[in-house]
């Protein structure tokens, strides 16, 4: 197959299976670059100035559903993180007010179907980190009330009852009170996602969990050895668990030449008084600066495409999925440079062998899966269970 016939070949099939994407950060970039005025970031026009992410651009790359990410930075904590949660909650809720013709919010498998049906991108919602819900059962209920689906344990950082990819270990994986967040999630119907923890952390929420986890945007640790990543033996666990890990474009995840480099680049805007992670105008001009310096190992389609061999060889084709993290990260692969690019990577899927049903649960049908699963796992435990209203302090003193 050549490369143009795989490319309108890959067209084809992200019409019929589009790709639900575990992770964009869309509404951190609009509250960084406009504080969610959307008059001043309209993306119903092009917006490739300043974003990964428009209207144009999700139809163009063959998006059929969005785990719009509700993520706050970890420095914020208590209350400020709760706040801040829930005001990107209610930025994806303005973005679904304002396109109606272009997308529709979705908490269930079925309204994800619906939406898709109708020519709706299926807009769902994942909490980034456990600080958002600041040690509260009953804050982690009210979040799921207000649609959001997953939460990510914890982001960068350590949380009191669960230990980060990219910390220090204090709970050398999931605390007492980690293990009933789980269990709570699990009769609520939220997806447990073990993106950005530690590895015991992993282990401990897959001993814990009655339900399918996730991984919204992970990749492959044999790959590229970074911490962010999945080491084979949680991959390997994932076919009796149900869940699905998600496959990351984020070159540092990616690409081992570009961990150190990520670092040093990360420090430099730090020695300048600008947040590491920051998407801002000035963030990413002093970052263009550092890299007209120090070149940049480059990603491309193949750097992701060789962590979607690995995962489906590890996991089995039914448990891995996409999430590319666009909108939270400075740098992109190439061929992946924005929610345009998923063509190029089936394309690169197509000629490297994978079939047409393969690709179709990759994009598609394993998140839907997922879901569903996790859906009917929360209606078996509300027949017998009553909402968690265990404390931190009295669970692990």
């Amino acid at each position: 197959m050549t490369d143009t016939a795989a490319l309108a070949r890959a067209r084809e099939l992200l019409a019929e299976h589009p790709v639900l994407d575990g992770h964009n950060d869309l509404p951190w970039a609009l509250r960084e670059q406009v504080g969610y005025v959307l008059d001043r970031c309209d993306i119903a026009q092009d917006q490739s100035a300043r974003l990964h992410t428009d209207l144009a651009r999700l139809r163009s790359g063959g998006v059929g559903g969005q785990f719009w990410s509700v993520y706050v930075k970890a420095e914020y904590q208590g209350d400020k993180a709760v706040s801040a949660t829930l005001e990107q909650i209610d930025c994806v809720r303005a973005l679904v007010e304002r396109y109606p013709e272009h997308l529709r919010l979705a908490r269930t498998a079925d309204e994800v179907v619906a939406a898709r049906a109708d020519g709706r991108v299926a807009s769902l919602m994942g909490a980034e980190g456990g600080h958002s819900i600041n040690c509260s059962l009953a804050t982690l209920r009210a979040l799921h009330e207000l649609g959001v689906r997953y939460l990510t344990l914890t982001h960068n950082d350590n949380v009191p009852w669960a230990d980060s990819a990219t910390d220090e270990p204090a709970a050398n994986g999931l605390t007492s009170f980690g293990v009933e967040v789980v269990r709570e999630m699990n009769r609520l119907g939220m997806l447990v996602d073990l993106s950005h923890v530690a590895a015991d952390t992993m282990r401990d929420a897959l001993r814990a969990t009655r339900a399918p986890v996730i991984f919204s945007h992970s990749s492959s640790r044999a790959v590229c050895d970074h911490p962010r990543n999945i080491p084979d033996d949680v991959l390997a666990a994932l076919p009796a668990n149900g869940g699905v890990a998600m496959a990351t474009f984020v070159p540092k995840f990616v690409l081992p030449e570009a961990i150190e480099w990520s670092k040093a680049a990360e420090t430099s805007l730090g020695a300048q008084g600008l947040h590491p992670l920051s998407t801002t105008p000035e963030a990413l001009e002093a970052l263009r600066v550092y890299e007209s310096a120090n070149p940049r190992p480059v990603a491309t389609v193949a750097t992701v495409a060789d962590h979607l061999d690995h995962m489906r060889e590890v996991a089995g084709i039914d448990h891995i999925g996409i999430g590319g993290d666009f909108d939270g990260t400075a740098f992109t692969p190439v061929g992946l440079e924005d929610v345009a690019g998923y063509p190029n990577l089936i394309a690169e899927l197509l000629v490297r062998g994978w079939s047409a049903a393969d690709l179709a649960k990759l994009t598609w049908h394993n998140a839907v899966r997922v879901l569903r699963d996790a859906e009917a796992v929360a209606r078996d435990l509300q027949r017998t269970e009553r909402p968690s209203v265990a404390t931190i302090d009295q669970l692990d003193g």
